[in-house]
């Protein structure tokens, strides 16, 4: 199941993990349904986890706001607070690469993994993020038995420190390097025990 992780290779890594445990497994099934729906709903994180730190706009492919769940090829527009890059147009951008949902006898799971990509709003083909696009976020909801789990892996995170615009790099290196020390496995805790809280 782990081989939707892409492997580390630089920078660094971080993974969040959270789960829930039901008396039966009926009641484990429905709320596996529920944890997936949340997952998949990017646009309603902020609200689910009360988010200080950054805001999440679900787009299609070629940026436009949608409100529905989460598919392949859509993007992620990220609102970090203090200044954007320019070729973001003030945002951080990432592309759904992945969701794969699989189905057994001991249980289910959804895989969503994201990338950091260009800004589908601008001509510039340069990637419109801290991190450079080699880095991967996978985020994944999964029932066993009657577990439900949530976690969050990143993986090669390297500060995008290679566009043409200095204060660009500047920005990135800060925001990449405070990410790094940690600032962000709050912000991914907070979503992963939001995914899997029962309240």
């Amino acid at each position: 199941m782990n081989n939707d992780i892409p492997k580390q290779e630089e920078g660094s890594e971080m993974d969040v993990f959270e789960k829930t445990t039901f008396k039966d497994e009926a009641a484990a099934k429905e709320f596996y349904a529920l944890a997936r729906t949340r997952l998949l709903e990017v646009f309603n994180w902020d609200e689910l986890c009360g988010f200080a730190s950054a805001t999440f706009t679900l787009t299609d492919a070629s940026g436009k706001e949608v409100r529905r769940e989460a598919r392949e090829g859509d993007h992620f527009k990220i609102n970090i607070p203090g200044p954007g890059t320019t070729t973001g147009d003030g945002f951080d951008w990432v592309v759904v690469e992945l969701i794969r949902e699989e189905q057994s006898a001991e249980g289910q799971s959804l895989v969503m993994r994201a990338r950091p990509t260009a800004n589908p709003l601008h001509p510039d083909p340069e990637t419109a993020h801290f991190f450079k696009d080699k880095a991967t976020s996978t985020f994944k909801v999964f029932r066993k038995g009657l577990e439900v789990h949530a976690e969050v892996h990143g993986r090669n995170e390297v500060p995008n420190s290679d566009s043409a615009v200095l204060i660009n790099n500047v920005r990135n290196v800060l925001v990449g390097w405070s990410a790094k020390i940690g600032f962000s496995y709050p912000q991914w805790k907070s979503l992963v025990t939001a995914l899997v809280n029962q309240d």
